[in-house]
């Protein structure tokens, strides 16, 4: 990741010296030998979709990375160059009535409000889609730094619902309420560096510079 204005140092290091840590679960934790650390989304290296399984490990990656004072900094990144996060598995959906949709929203706030009110900076590092969920994941981070193919948009109401992780508010804290409600009511895509233009990247950087 290439420097950026506002940056965390400590001894002299920054966020570029984030530990980059590969396991086999869909959540990779960390290696506490660096004051930096990076959370990298994995699902087969195919496209990453929020699920409760993948929601829960997020929570517990963010308490520890809180709690941990050795550590810094932290970077939310999905694996490979495909997908940052496209969205909810919507297979979870199927049988869902009122009050388990309200359970699920309630989960998908919990987790992103812990993240937009950590007290130590997390900088999204987009590389790919970031749909629906993944779009409102990179929100609640501190920054979004953009790969050049770096897609955002929330496709909720191609489904007939609406964002339901705090996408409808942080778009429009973001971007505005004109060009939010234009982004919600159509389900447009769009690239990497029209984010940087409307406020919802901060940076855009060659795919191989993002990590």
């Amino acid at each position: 990741m290439p420097s950026f204005d506002i940056q965390s140092k400590v001894d002299g290091q920054t966020l570029d010296n984030a530990v980059n840590v590969v396991k086999k679960e869909i959540l990779n934790r960390w290696d506490f030998k660096g004051t930096h650390v990076s959370i990298e989304l994995d699902k087969k290296e195919m496209k990453i979709e929020l699920e409760v399984e993948t929601d829960m490990k997020l929570e517990q990656a963010i308490d520890e990375f809180v709690a941990d004072a050795s550590i810094v900094g932290c970077i939310i990144t999905g694996k490979g160059n495909k997908a940052f996060v496209a969205g909810a598995d919507i297979s979870e959906f199927q049988g869902m009535d009122v009050s388990d949709g309200k359970v699920l929203a309630k989960r998908g706030h919990d987790v992103f409000n812990k993240i937009e009110n950590s007290p130590k900076p997390i900088i999204a590092a987009v590389n790919g889609f970031a749909l629906g969920g993944g779009c409102e994941l990179a929100m609640a981070c501190h920054l979004r730094i953009a790969s050049e193919n770096a897609k955002f948009g929330q496709p909720e109401v191609k489904l007939g619902i609406i964002p339901g992780y705090g996408g409808t508010q942080r778009l429009v804290q973001l971007i505005g309420k004109g060009k939010a409600l234009e982004l919600l009511m159509t389900a447009d895509t769009i690239d990497a560096h029209e984010a940087q233009k409307l406020g919802l990247a901060n940076q855009v950087v060659q795919t191989v510079e993002l990590i």
